[in-house]
């Protein structure tokens, strides 16, 4: 079974889903950027911590947070390997079984693992608790300067929430292939790499074919209903609380502190 959580918004009434969609994108975007600007480990610690009790206040199922994690984790879990392994002759601080083992790789390979696991788990952390329709507003009001110098704003922020929007659609239709192929005696986790991959060409055809039709059923319809991304109104306006100040006023201190101790080498 295919499940990709990422795009999926989970309804709830807990204090981080009422939060104002432009303080939590712009939340992630601060983490982010201060992911990869810093190196001090207490710092990764934190931004690990917040993201953790991002999920307990918006409780989040376990479940959805496993089929987050665990493709991320393979990834990073390979990303460490090959930054703990010398390629050479230098740079190997121990050899076990033959192969040279760097530590100073192994240590850069860890502060990786943990960039890349905090920056899904935040970005997935706002998906699953913002709209797209939400997400499409948010989007809309912070680029809405940008419509001086005639950026189209609207259409940017409708090719996301489309792209949003259609990530479950399409897990749904790849698992529906993977189904009917299976019926007809496909065989997806056994043989060996190159027969696996051939196993994956006839679900990835037919989805490419159906993506192309629905991409042009969508445009049909937003042709004849005389879309113009001009003059849209919204059912429910965003509003900025006294909450959504003080979030971002706090991300910003702690994002200056972080950079401050940094650049002293203090942390």
């Amino acid at each position: 079974m295919i499940n990709v959580p990422i795009g999926m918004y989970i309804p709830g009434t807990t204090w981080l889903h009422t939060l104002d969609p432009r303080a939590k994108l712009l939340i992630v975007v601060l983490l982010s950027i201060l992911l990869f600007s810093i190196t001090s480990p207490i710092m990764l610690t934190v931004i690990a911590l917040l993201v953790a009790a991002g999920f307990l206040v918006a409780r989040i199922p376990l479940r959805s947070l496993r089929t987050i994690v665990v493709p991320i984790l393979l990834i990073s879990l390979f990303t460490l390997v090959a930054n703990t392994i010398a390629w050479g002759p230098v740079g190997a601080d121990a050899t076990f079984l033959g192969i040279g083992i760097s530590f100073t790789g192994a240590l850069r390979g860890l502060y990786f693992m943990v960039r890349l696991l905090a920056l899904v788990l935040v970005t997935s952390l706002l998906a699953l608790t913002t709209s797209p329709v939400a997400m499409t507003d948010a989007i809309t009001s912070i680029l809405s300067p940008l419509r001086a110098l005639h950026v189209p704003v609207d259409d940017i922020a409708l090719v996301f929430s489309i792209a949003l929007r259609f990530i479950p659609t399409i897990a749904d239709e790849a698992e529906r292939i993977v189904l009917a192929q299976t019926a007809r005696g496909a065989q997806f986790a056994s043989g060996n790499i190159i027969a696996r991959i051939k196993a994956w060409i006839p679900v990835l055809v037919p989805l490419l074919v159906q993506l192309f039709r629905r991409a042009d059923n969508l445009a049909l319809a937003m042709e004849s209903r005389c879309y113009s991304g001009q003059g849209r109104t919204r059912l429910r306006e965003l509003t900025w609380h006294r909450r959504d100040t003080v979030v971002i006023t706090m991300i910003i201190g702690l994002c200056a502190l972080a950079w401050f101790l940094s650049s002293r080498g203090v942390i």
